[in-house]
């Protein structure tokens, strides 16, 4: 059984924001990834596997390594930036299999390219007889149909297998055709001349893998299509919805327009009214004498607000006789009567000191307060000497 160590190469140019492979290349690229990444690890439990970018500054995402969770999970972090660096990229992945921890494992480089090559035939001549004479097969998958691109990665693949050797191969995908699709009946994924080298035979089977000798990538798979297939509906559903919004925005635009001028004027006219009720109400609020016509007691001073006081005692009281003189009389009321003179209670000086000291801010010992209530208790002893005189 054949060990291998393989490094897979990620084109993440700016090339792959195209859309010419549904939904973007960058997207058919990752499922390429995930399908070649399982195929490796499920051939041989002891292969290993790593990631890296080719674009501007070459990064290694994941080491090698037989955990395929953590490549899917760096694949899915890779976002487009710059152009790519083809030679540099095939270089690193190199020495990064050089360390590799399995010394017996063969070493292979997995490459998708889907931007132009700008390093011209020479170099990659040199670049392929150093990677054959250590014994590196390299894969390639070109996609994008981009000029001179299968040319110079056909000379490449060429270099590297020499006259004899077959170990490299460089798989072409033009546009309309599935990356995946090509992937499962290319010699990446199975052996040399359609042979099950990599561990799955697949014949006659849908994605030629079969269900019961790996039932995990057979799943894998066909969700991985399930996907694609329901993005392709909703693409379509979407366009067919935007052409129908179009043509029917046309025809109802008279309609629309008249019921919308209906409807517009009818809410003018709710808001005119409503702003006029409102405008009204504030004007009555406006005249409306205030209920509370109270002084500021901070700013009085001590005679002031006994005046006051006084004056808001008669009120009481004045207000309190007329209300039991309208109140009509019935035989309820009749024993309860009691003639009471309000005008005496009103002058007794008693009443007037628990009048004056539950003011707020009066203090019922200050000189104003006996001043008053003496004035008043002599007021009331001439009033009994008058009475007294009378009779």
């Amino acid at each position: 059984m054949v060990l291998e160590s393989t490094m897979i190469c990620f084109d993440n140019s700016d090339y792959q924001r195209n859309g010419d492979y549904f939904p973007t290349r960058l997207n058919v690229q990752k499922d390429g990834i995930n399908l070649v990444c399982l195929t490796k690890i499920r051939s041989n439990p002891e292969n290993n596997v790593g990631l890296m970018t080719m674009s501007n500054t070459v990064e290694v995402l994941a080491t090698l390594t037989t955990d395929v969770g953590r490549i899917f999970s760096k694949m899915h972090t890779v976002q487009p930036k710059g152009e790519i660096n083809f030679s540099t990229g095939i270089r690193i992945a190199h020495l990064v299999l050089k360390h590799r921890q399995g010394k017996n494992h063969k070493m292979r480089i997995v490459a998708f390219v889907g931007s132009p090559i700008t390093h011209d035939e020479n170099e990659l001549t040199r670049l392929a007889k150093r990677l054959k004479k250590e014994k590196v097969n390299v894969d390639i998958v070109s996609f994008g149909d981009h000029d001179n691109n299968n040319e110079l990665l056909t000379v490449f693949v060429n270099a590297i297998n020499g006259k004899e050797g077959s170990g490299s191969h460089l798989v072409s995908v033009p546009r309309g055709s599935g990356l995946s699709d090509a992937l499962l009946s290319s010699p990446i994924i199975h052996g040399e001349d359609g042979a099950p080298g990599a561990g799955y035979g697949g014949a006659g089977f849908e994605f030629g893998v079969d269900p019961n000798e790996d039932p995990e990538l057979a799943l894998a798979l066909r969700v991985s299509m399930e996907e694609q297939r329901q993005r392709q509906e909703e693409e379509q559903r979407r366009a067919l919805a935007d052409s129908n919004a179009a043509s029917g925005t046309a025809a109802t635009t008279g309609t629309s327009g008249e019921q919308s001028n209906t409807g517009s004027a009818a809410s003018i006219m709710e808001d005119s009214n409503s702003e006029e009720a409102m405008l009204q109400r504030a004007l009555a609020l406006s005249t409306e004498a205030p209920e509370d016509n109270l002084p500021d007691f901070a700013n009085m001073t001590e005679e002031e607000q006994i005046a006051f006081a006084m004056q808001m005692s008669m009120q009481d009281a004045d207000e309190t006789v007329t209300q039991q003189a309208k109140r009509p009389k019935t035989e309820e009321d009749a024993p309860m009567e009691v003639d009471e003179d309000y005008s005496e209670v009103i002058g007794d000086p008693a009443f007037l000191q628990s009048v004056l000291e539950n003011l707020p801010g009066v203090d019922p010992q200050s000189e104003a307060v006996r001043d008053a209530v003496g004035s008043l208790s002599k007021d009331k002893e001439k009033e009994k000497k008058n009475d007294s005189n009378k009779k």
